[in-house]
């Protein structure tokens, strides 16, 4: 299942409306690249352990 974050559910001075939807390993890794290159965080394990708990099942799109 196809996994997303939201930067929208973690208010940020940046007001960032950034949304990374797709296989849970490329979504951790793009999230963690923007949230070091974007929002500062200091990349890690830690982060990557925060942002894999943070993951929710992307909701299927109807047509």
């Amino acid at each position: 299942m196809r996994k997303v974050i939201d930067c929208r559910d973690y208010p940020s001075e940046s007001r960032c409306t950034l949304t990374i939807s797709g296989e849970e390993e490329e979504v951790v890794r793009a999230a963690s690249e923007h949230a070091v290159s974007v929002h500062g965080h200091a990349a890690g394990p830690e982060l990557l352990e925060q942002i894999r708990a943070a993951l929710k099942n992307e909701m299927p799109q109807h047509a």
